[in-house]
């Protein structure tokens, strides 16, 4: 049992040391004194973005979502409105039947007609001091009570009538055809598509941090779109959500086609923001910290061949999200250890690791 497991330790030490070292080996000219040279994986020291960014999941909906209504009562005889289509501003939609309004409107017609002539009768009489003033503007009231009447038979008739209020997009239909409606009940329900916008939740943490969110860069990337679209900021609901303390961002896209960009489809949205400060990009891993707290790293200094020698450079870390360090000391495009630095030293050889190769035997 003890030889298992020595035999185990020994092949893991074996493992990690392949990692490490790879399989290069420094060339000497005596047989038998070949020192092993480590491969280590290396990364390079890249200017930080000029932003930072994150992303969000948003929603897109209309400009706005409007239930369409008769203002009259009676019996729903057109319905062309199809779920889905898109309608241009002023095409039918629904329409009530007109035969009920069309003979209100002939007797308001007629009727303003007979208290027209009876108040041309009343104002003769009234010239010639045969009728008496008080006839007179009994006629005129009854004249212009009758034109008010036509007025509003009118009004019903062509309230009788719902066309599209702008250019839109039919959501559902919210009453069957060949039905008894009463005035107010919603027939249609219609998106305003004349603006797209889409909505997202932005941690209040992010937004405090932020402090006025039309400085911040949105974007969004479509399936049919070769470029990022650019979202303009709307406005945001000044209440925190209940649960996720996140406010609600409304977003707008531009002038743009694309077939995705239907209410309730689902986008991401990245939020990008100028970076306070600037440096050289590195990961934690690459970073030694000393007994001395000194925060350094090991960069490479070529050598003829494929060899280099590692030189301990100290630094500044700075890190601006917790995830991500930005460091100064170094310059740009220096080559520094990835991982495994802390089994390094200062003036070692070392080579750059390419893969893992291994040999079948």
């Amino acid at each position: 049992m003890r030889q298992c497991f020595s035999k185990m330790y020994a092949a893991a030490g074996a493992v990690a040391s392949l990692l490490l070292v790879g399989p290069a080996v420094a060339e000497s000219g005596a047989v038998g004194q070949a020192e092993p040279i480590p491969s280590v994986k290396v990364v390079r020291a890249e200017l930080a973005p000029a932003y930072r960014s994150r992303s969000f999941f948003g929603r897109v909906r209309a400009r706005e979502t409007v239930d369409l209504s008769f203002e009259v009562g009676g019996a729903l005889e057109v319905l062309t409105a199809i779920e889905g289509d898109r309608v241009v501003r002023g095409n039918l939609l629904a329409r009530l039947d007109q035969g009920t309004f069309e003979r209100a409107v002939e007797r308001a017609e007629v009727t303003l007609r007979q208290a027209t002539r009876d108040y041309e009768r009343a104002a003769a009489l009234v010239q010639r001091s045969a009728a008496s003033r008080a006839r007179y503007d009994d006629a005129e009231t009854s004249r212009d009570l009758a034109s008010v009447a036509l007025r509003e038979a009118r009004d019903d008739l062509e309230d009788a009538t719902i066309l599209a209020p702008f250019d839109g997009l039919v959501a559902e239909r919210l009453t069957p055809n060949f039905t008894n409606v009463e005035p107010g009940r919603p027939i249609l329900r219609l998106h305003d598509m004349s603006e797209v916008r889409v909505e997202l939740k932005l941690p209040e943490r992010l937004l405090t941090r932020v402090g006025d969110p039309a400085r911040v860069r949105f974007t969004t990337r479509m399936p049919d779109q070769d470029e990022a679209v650019v979202l303009r900021f709307v406005e945001f609901h000044a209440e925190t959500d209940r649960i996720g303390q996140s406010y609600t961002i409304t977003l707008a896209f531009p002038d743009v086609d694309s077939a995705f960009l239907v209410p309730g489809a689902s986008v991401m949205v990245t939020a990008s923001v100028p970076a306070a400060t600037s440096g050289l990009v590195l990961p934690a891993s690459a970073l030694l910290s000393g007994s001395d707290r000194e925060t350094a790293v090991l960069v490479l200094e070529p050598e003829e061949g494929a060899s280099a020698v590692l030189r301990r450079q100290p630094v500044e870390v700075r890190s601006e999200t917790g995830t991500g360090f930005l460091v100064t000391g170094l310059p740009e495009g220096a080559e520094v250890v990835a991982v495994g630095g802390h089994l390094l030293r200062d003036g070692q050889t070392v080579r750059r690791y390419s893969r893992l190769v291994v040999e079948e035997r």
